[in-house]
């Protein structure tokens, strides 16, 4: 089935809305965050407060290359990886606020057969290409290779650690073929080509289909930078892809004859989509079907920039190919965003990772969904730093949001107990409440995330200016009622904030509903209703919604960052951090010089311990050293060893040491002596 409400702009009231799998090999940290899962949220709970039938739809990516290298990295089992960061990803989403109806797994039971039943439907209807091809193997480790565990040098900027799918270095998209020197990551070996047989889909034939769904339907309605991408992709003709893979880890293709082959990721990844919700589903009494099958639902999926090809050309000729699924009405794919003008990248440690900040700001959460929407790159890659994180929040949401809502609540008790005051309900300034309202709902139905807090905080500022023109704390005296309206019409926009904040600051949206002692209402009563909280209603006490972050918060949090920015020039990552800087007057004291070591015994009592006599060419003495756990006395007898000469005399288990080796310890911590390179160097030969 392909329904002409695809190509029907008209909203409909069910929103089927997902937002990209996250790959469980490693926490979320704020490019997610500002890129997919903040603006998704956002939009989720825009439309739950506007009446819609909504599912919220995302779930971990437990399959697929980045998987197994983490798990080969980390010496255990693809399993323990996706356990692992499947737990954390899911905590950070929640402590965040990201309201998913369901965070799964594609790991689970009911993933697998939904994805293995999707890829039979298309098996028994002819839709694949059975082709054989050459691949590369490695025959150490008997197993083909995914592209990703192929390293060679790149042909476009001589990179020697490109991969066999893209060149880090300049963003080249690659093949393995066109590696030069390909060797495998698993063995270090220069792989074969060996004939393997996989099932293809033939993107080609959908090409018609896509030209006519996307550059003609959604022409005038689709992001520039995703239409642009998918033209440009279509332009180019499309090619049969693989949708299986000869691999050991992932969902295993349902069919006789295929031992070790697996479905390609980005085949079952976006099934992941229809699987969690059926789980969804199943849990609330509903038909899963409505939500992906019926007329009346909208698909949007929430994706950064790289899934686009993806989710605008793959996914939907899979399920063109399917025939009984909704095209998406929607794909509003994010740029990058950067870290303090550097990119973000998980393998350098450049990132604000979600969990540590929510250790690091707890109860600031919102602070963090405000800042990076307000950066959201939308259309073209935008920058966060710690210093604008500072001073959206303090000049902003302290200084805007926060003082309007505090002066009206602290009024309000001062003078009236607590009482809403009498007002005039048809006063003209109620009317920028129904007028922000409706500027949000335009803005966030054009997903345009920037532009709608924008509007949000406009109605904190005329808030502000009201207070500020009509100066309660002065008219009270003499003008009672005029005060009284003033604080009226301040507590109807303090409401209206309370209300209207939801979807993008849902932690502050709860306090202040609590604050003014008001339920959670529809989106369209702020829309069109004058008088949202009633003279004589009884509010609660005020309590500061955000607080001034300090200086020396910001200044440990770059300091972090320029920790890590150090850590990466190291070329051992395991190497201590230098010492003090001494000048050159203190080195100049230290005697270093060759010497041989003469006699080597154990000292009694004394497990690490060993006693020497060494010539140092200058005199022969004793020096007692820590390192019997790394060597036996018999190896140490006759070898040229470098020695601390002029170090004060002290003693160590009634021995008088006069001297201390030169060692270092080696990744499996034993020890290792420096010794000159030249075995015939003569004892007592100065060093530096």
């Amino acid at each position: 089935m392909f329904a002409t409400q695809n190509f029907n702009k008209k909203m409909s009231n069910r929103k089927m809305i997902t937002a990209a799998l996250p790959y469980a090999n490693g926490p979320v940290h704020i490019g997610h965050l500002a890129g997919v899962y903040i603006p998704a949220d956002v939009y989720a709970r825009f439309q739950r407060r506007s009446g819609k039938d909504v599912a919220f739809i995302c779930g971990s990516d437990e399959h697929g290359i980045p998987i197994t290298i983490r798990a080969k990295k980390e010496g255990v089992t693809p399993q323990d990886i996706v356990d692992k960061y499947h737990e954390i990803i899911k905590k950070s989403f929640s402590d965040l606020g990201i309201s998913f109806d369901e965070y799964s797994r594609t790991t689970s039971a009911n993933h697998r057969e939904t994805s293995q039943d999707f890829f039979k439907v298309l098996y028994e209807k002819g839709k694949f290409t059975e082709e054989m091809s050459e691949q590369y193997f490695d025959e150490q480790a008997g197993e083909f290779l995914a592209d990703r565990y192929i390293v060679g040098t790149c042909p476009n900027c001589g990179n020697e650690n490109a991969y066999g799918d893209q060149c880090e270095k300049c963003g080249s998209t690659l093949s393995p073929s066109e590696l030069i020197n390909p060797k495998s990551m698993l063995s270090g070996n220069v792989p074969i080509l060996k004939e393997t047989k996989n099932w293809y889909l033939p993107l080609n034939e959908y090409e018609d289909f896509l030209n006519q769904w996307i550059i003609e339907g959604h022409k005038d309605d689709w992001k520039p930078n995703v239409y642009g991408q998918v033209k440009s992709w279509l332009n180019d003709g499309l090619k049969p892809r693989a949708m299986t893979r000869d691999l050991n880890w992932g969902v295993p293709v349902p069919l006789p004859n295929a031992e070790g082959k697996v479905l390609y990721v980005w085949f079952d990844a976006p099934i992941g989509y229809i699987s969690f919700t059926k789980e969804w589903a199943a849990k609330n009494g509903k038909d899963w079907k409505d939500y992906w099958q019926s007329e009346g639902s909208d698909l949007v999926h929430f994706i950064g920039k790289d899934n686009i090809v993806f989710h605008c050309i793959i996914f939907p000729a899979m399920m063109k190919a399917h025939g009984d699924f909704n095209m998406p009405k929607n794909v509003p794919a994010f740029e990058f965003l950067n870290l303090e003008n550097d990119k973000i990248s998980t393998s350098r440690n450049w990132a604000v990772w979600a969990h540590e900040y929510v250790e690091d700001f707890p109860g600031q959460q919102d602070v963090l969904r405000y800042a990076l929407l307000s950066s959201a790159p939308e259309t073209k890659d935008n920058n966060f730093t710690w210093k604008d994180f500072q001073t959206k929040n303090n000049s902003e949401l302290v200084g805007i949001f926060g003082n309007f809502i505090n002066r009206v609540a602290v009024l309000i008790h001062k003078y009236y107990d607590g009482i809403v005051p009498q007002g005039d309900a048809s006063a003209s300034e109620l009317t920028e409440i129904n007028k922000s309202a409706k500027e949000i709902s335009g803005f966030l139905e054009n997903y345009e995330f920037r532009n709608s807090l924008t509007a949000l905080m406009n109605l904190a500022r005329f808030g502000n200016q009201y207070l500020q023109t009509e100066e309660p704390w002065k008219t009270i005296k003499d003008n009672p009622e005029k005060a009284a309206h003033s604080l009226f019409v301040g507590a109807q926009i303090a409401v209206a904030l309370a209300q209207l904040c939801e979807p993008f600051m849902p932690f502050s949206s709860e306090k202040l509903l609590n604050m003014f002692n008001v339920q959670k209402s529809d989106w369209k009563d702020i829309e069109t209703k004058s008088v949202l909280i009633q003279t004589g209603h009884k509010i609660n006490e005020a309590s500061l919604l955000f607080s001034k972050i300090e200086d020396d918060v910001i200044e440990a949090q770059i300091q972090k960052l320029e920790d890590t920015k150090q850590n990466n020039k190291k070329t051992n990552p395991n190497a201590n951090p230098m010492k003090e800087e001494i000048q050159f007057d203190d080195f100049a004291k230290i005697d270093l010089r060759t010497a041989t070591i003469l006699t080597a015994e154990k000292v009694e009592k004394a497990d690490k311990l060993l006693k020497f006599t060494v010539d140092t060419g200058v005199d022969v003495r004793t020096v007692v050293s820590g390192v019997a756990e790394s060597f036996s006395p018999e190896e140490l007898v006759g070898k040229q060893v470098m020695i601390l000469l002029n170090l004060a005399p002290r003693k160590i288990r009634g021995i008088e040491s006069q001297g201390m080796f030169l060692l270092t310890t080696k990744p499996d911590g034993k020890l290792s002596f420096v010794t000159p390179d030249d075995s015939n160097v003569e004892n007592g030969i100065e060093i530096g």
